[in-house]
């Protein structure tokens, strides 16, 4: 008889009862090879393989899937040198038109500022032809751009101190997808049917290294955004970034740490890391406020927190029950492009939990610095 995978430790910290599809996944994720200690975030939601809201620990095993392609998908944020009294709706409609101008949605020619574009990690640096090949062509016309989904930039205020700051949210758009692609053609199955790569094997060594390309890339990507609505903003109004005031930090990643006095590997999937003192990002949704945040370092929750509002609707769910009307109402204080309002009902702020009943639950692995409120937000919908 076939000896059973031993269950993983699982700790919650959910702001809610969770369904059984839930509780299924988070089963079948505690029963994987390897899977060492699994902690649930307030924002848990049902992910393809993995759920969104968790992070997991490996000794050797890696678990590409349980990432998926948008590697180093994450947050960047950084201050105006101005204030909310400085943007009458005149304004606010001239920033949103020249941030519509400056941060495309999907691929473009290479028109990012050049101290950006010499930041870009080089695609000789991947493991495999393919990839390298690929990267060559495609990261010049992607680094700068948006991409779909819940992806956005977003001009909001500090309500302390009156301050705008600007907050972009994006991955790697599609390289990350490439480099998750070619890795898995090389993995093995869990018992679970999770696929996984071994870390002393030149096939794991090649993904860690390629997925660290890609969270560099991501996190490049993001202040390719950065720096051209800064140009926008100095060019149009005198507002200049802060460059001191920047913050940065991913969700969708594999970073080797120590836990419980012992080297792992903790995959992160909608997760953010949350060491003691470190700073990181939680948005809400379109017209509900996002936290600035320093980490506790709970050791129970690998040291992590929740990544956002996380969505309390699927997208099909969101587009058949959220009327156009209903979104108008939902974003009433929120400069939005209203050609996108049909859209933008999956991304709707009810299709999302909750953010104080997140943040609430999260209380003991986060402390909150700062909350901001949107103003406009630009985004990345659309085919």
């Amino acid at each position: 008889m076939r000896k059973k995978q031993p269950k993983a430790s699982v700790r919650s910290w959910a702001s809610e009862r969770l369904s059984s599809e839930i509780q299924r996944s988070l089963d079948r994720l505690a029963r994987s090879d390897d899977v060492q200690h699994v902690a649930v975030m307030p924002d848990v939601h049902l992910g393809r393989d993995v759920c969104v809201g968790t992070a997991f620990a490996t000794r050797a095993l890696l678990y590409p899937d349980a990432i998926g392609g948008d590697i180093g998908c994450g947050m960047s944020a950084v201050a105006l040198d101005a204030s909310r009294s400085n943007l009458s709706p005149g304004v606010a409609r001239e920033l949103h038109h020249a941030i519509q101008r400056v941060v495309p949605v999907h691929r473009q020619k290479s028109t990012v500022p050049n101290t950006t574009t010499d930041q870009v990690p080089s695609p000789d640096e991947l493991s495999l032809p393919p990839l390298r090949s690929f990267a060559k062509a495609e990261a010049p016309r992607q680094l700068g751009t948006l991409g779909t989904g819940n992806h956005f930039l977003e001009l909001q205020y500090d309500t302390a101190e009156d301050q705008l700051w600007l907050m972009v949210h994006s991955g790697s758009r599609g390289l990350g997808q490439a480099i998750r692609a070619a890795h898995m053609e090389h993995t093995n199955r869990s018992k679970t049917g999770l696929a996984h790569l071994d870390i002393e094997t030149p096939a794991g060594q090649d993904y860690l290294h390629d997925m660290q390309w890609a969270r560099y890339f991501a996190s490049t990507n993001r202040r390719a955004m950065l720096d051209a609505v800064a140009v926008a903003t100095a060019n149009l109004f005198g507002w200049y970034v802060l460059d001191e005031s920047l913050l940065e930090c991913d969700h969708n990643h594999i970073r080797e740490e120590e836990h419980f006095g012992t080297a792992m590997f903790i995959h992160r999937k909608g997760a953010m890391s949350a060491h003691r003192d470190e700073p990181g990002v939680v948005p809400g949704s379109m017209a509900t406020p996002s936290f600035h945040v320093v980490g506790r370092g709970v050791p129970e929750a690998l040291c992590s927190s929740a990544h956002g509002a996380g969505r309390a609707m699927s997208r099909s769910e969101a587009r058949s029950r959220i009327s156009r009307a209903r979104l108008i109402q939902e974003l009433e204080d929120v400069h939005v492009d209203p050609r996108a309002i049909h859209n933008l009902r999956e991304e709707a702020p009810s299709a999302y939990k909750d953010i104080h009943t997140v943040m609430n639950a999260q209380r003991k692995l986060v402390r909150v610095r700062r909350t901001l409120y949107p103003i406009l937000t630009h985004k990345g919908l659309g085919s």
